[in-house]
């Protein structure tokens, strides 16, 4: 099989050895060809070059949930075909979501193990992905998780952390959760989002709205946050969003986040939906935009749309 690796040689938890070493790996069942990024959006650069060309059957990509996307988003520039290459993932990152959610070992040598005998026993999955639309900006594809509001404005500032030389860390999104809540309490009394799903009311007012393509949302070490449980790759997206956020009300939240039951949150100020196919969140004023964990910047606009059956992953 033909495959391209496409390598984020700044992934958090992997050295240049270990990715030399899960190189050369894959490369002993695999006709493969290793690839480097040098900037951000050079994975899909490569991703999008590779399936235009149609010379390869495979692209791996070696990095995290930021690297993956980029992947993605490269391969469907086009959208879905059987003509697109299928994706491998081997994590190496610091949280690594859509890898553990396919059941992936979250260790990045365990991980190519787990590829390889995927390979050799031919085993595929068909999945369902997330597709953001902001007027005037190109699509984005995302594979588990987008947000609008305070979770996205939760991981622009763990960016500016990273920037400044932070190591990202659970504790280091945990603390800067913690503060961003309390600024946005003490700022805003009401939220400015409101949720417009085809043929319902619209629902306004929110605070903040997560968008679930699977579940786990994400994982605070190895326990998994479960805002949507029913969340899934063969289904269409779930919304998860509050329309306020007091101390106890968000405490209450919390632990509903971590319980694990398949309840997820409940409450009188949480909105929930599950299996949508389309719907629109509009904000007054502009707000924090993420995508898979990746911060894009602040949107007024943006419509959703859950696409089955979007991509082939070998797991």
């Amino acid at each position: 099989m033909r495959a391209l690796l496409v390598v984020n040689p700044k992934a958090t938890t992997t050295s240049a050895r270990t990715r030399d070493v899960l190189a050369h790996a894959l490369a002993s069942d695999l006709k493969l060809e290793v690839a480097a990024t040098a900037h951000r959006g050079h994975a899909r650069e490569l991703a999008q070059q590779a399936a235009a060309d149609g010379a390869v059957d495979l692209v791996v990509a070696l990095g995290g949930d930021g690297t993956v996307n980029e992947v993605v988003n490269g391969l469907l520039a086009h959208g879905p075909s059987e003509r697109v290459p299928r994706l491998a993932v081997v994590p190496g990152g610091s949280t690594n979501v859509f890898a553990r959610t396919l059941g992936l070992p979250n260790d990045p040598v365990e991980a190519t193990g787990a590829l390889l005998d995927a390979l050799e026993a031919g085993r595929e999955r068909v999945i369902g992905l997330g597709k953001a639309l902001t007027p005037g900006l190109p699509d984005r594809w995302f594979t588990f998780c987008a947000g609008l509001g305070f979770d996205a404005g939760v991981v622009g500032r763990v960016e500016e952390r990273r920037r400044a030389g932070r190591r990202s860390t659970h504790a280091l999104y945990v603390n800067e959760a913690l503060r961003h809540f309390v600024t946005e309490r003490e700022r805003r009394r009401t939220g400015p989002i409101t949720l417009r799903v085809p043929g319902g009311e619209p629902v306004p007012g929110l605070v903040f709205s997560i968008v679930s393509n699977t579940s786990p949302w994400t994982f605070l070490g190895n326990r998994p946050v479960h805002p949507s449980p029913r969340a899934s790759f063969d289904t269409g997206l779930d919304l998860f969003a509050l329309d306020r956020m007091t101390v106890a009300g968000t405490v209450r939240t919390a632990r509903g986040l971590l319980r694990g039951d398949g309840a997820g949150p409940r409450g009188r100020h949480v909105v929930s939906y599950h299996d949508l196919r389309h719907f629109t969140l509009v904000s007054q004023e502009p707000v924090p935009f993420q995508v898979d964990g990746d911060h894009l910047g602040e949107r007024t606009d943006v419509s959703f749309t859950g696409v089955r059956r979007a991509l082939r992953v070998i797991v």
